[in-house]
């Protein structure tokens, strides 16, 4: 049954990452408008939700202004970011000082492949790309039939036959 849930979330993942890339690719708009967007649509349907709940005696199931996050998640996500950020920093920093040359080289031609890729394409076309190679990865990984092939492509490979393998 998780592997429904996991296949669900990179479906939805896909939809959602389409449709922020048809508003920001083809109507031209931004990050910021798309955000003002999203966030007006979930007011009005909020505030429309509301009045008809009062208007037919409906008690709101939960009421928005009691959601909060908990301090708990908010520490792990300032956590994660600063992580992340910090382990950025530290690798800019050691390839910049010169200590590690093949690093230096590393980061000299990945920001050259993607100072190249971003001149060929838009930023919201290439991280588009990205999120549909992510989600066929998600999807590829949950799969059944992909899970039983492997183990038999790997055997393959390895010059064994499935006879081999079950004496």
């Amino acid at each position: 049954m998780e592997g429904r849930s996991d296949v669900g979330k990179a479906l939805g993942l896909l939809v959602c990452g389409t449709l922020v890339y048809y508003h920001c690719a083809y109507r031209n708009s931004s990050l910021l408008s798309l955000f003002s967007d999203v966030l007006i649509v979930l007011l009005c349907s909020l505030a429309i939700l509301g009045l008809l709940f009062r208007q037919m005696n409906i008690s709101v199931p939960v009421d928005p202004l009691e959601w909060q996050i908990s301090q708990d998640a908010a520490n792990s996500i300032v956590a994660c970011l600063a992580n992340t950020v910090g382990a950025a920093e530290s690798v800019l920093r050691v390839a910049a000082t010169g200590h590690d040359k093949r690093l230096f080289f590393r980061v000299v031609v990945c920001l050259y492949i993607l100072s190249a890729v971003g001149r060929l394409v838009s930023g919201v076309t290439v991280a588009y790309a990205g999120l549909c190679l992510f989600c066929l990865y998600m999807l590829a990984e949950n799969s059944q039939s992909i899970r039983t092939c492997v183990p038999q492509l790997q055997r393959q490979r390895n010059g064994t036959t499935v006879e081999e393998d079950n004496m």
